[in-house]
Order: C-alpha cells, then structure tokens, then sequence
C-alpha cells in the first residue's frame, strides 16, 4: 500500500495531537469528583481509563504508521532524484 505525503503528515499529525489531548483529559478525569469513592477507584474513572488507553494507543499506531509513511515518501523522493541524475 502506498501512501501519499500529504495523508503521511495527516496520520502523523492524528498522532501527535492524540497525545497532546488525552493526558490532559486524564488529569481532568483524575481531579474529577466522581473519579474516587471513600479512596477508592469508580467505575467512573476506570471506564475513561480505558478509553483514554484505547485511545492513546490507537493514536500511537496511528502515529507510527504516518511516520513510516512520510520515511518512505523520503526515500522514493531521494531515490527518484539520484535516478534523473
């Protein structure tokens, strides 16, 4: 599979700004009154702890994968003008 430059940056961008929102969102989630019960855990907060997992890691993947594609791109771009040269 190919993947242009343009959607190489756009994955790595879906990425980068994957983990610049979610710790954010998981210190709200942390603060958040409903979050803790006598000390203790909620299904509150373990629920959005799996979410924000979930989507930590699907923004990694999804990073990786842009990454990858935008160092291929690189590479077919220098390869085609070592070729005309």
């Amino acid at each position: 599979m190919v993947i242009s430059r343009r959607w190489a940056v756009f994955l790595l961008g879906v990425g980068v700004w994957t983990w610049l929102i979610w710790p954010r969102f998981a210190v709200a989630i942390w603060n958040d009154n409903r979050s803790f019960e006598a000390g203790r855990p909620t299904a509150f907060l373990w629920v959005h702890a799996a979410l924000i997992l979930a989507s930590l890691t699907i923004g990694t993947l999804v990073g990786v994968l842009g990454w990858r594609a935008f160092a291929a791109t690189r590479r077919a771009a220098r390869e085609n003008r070592r070729d005309s040269h």
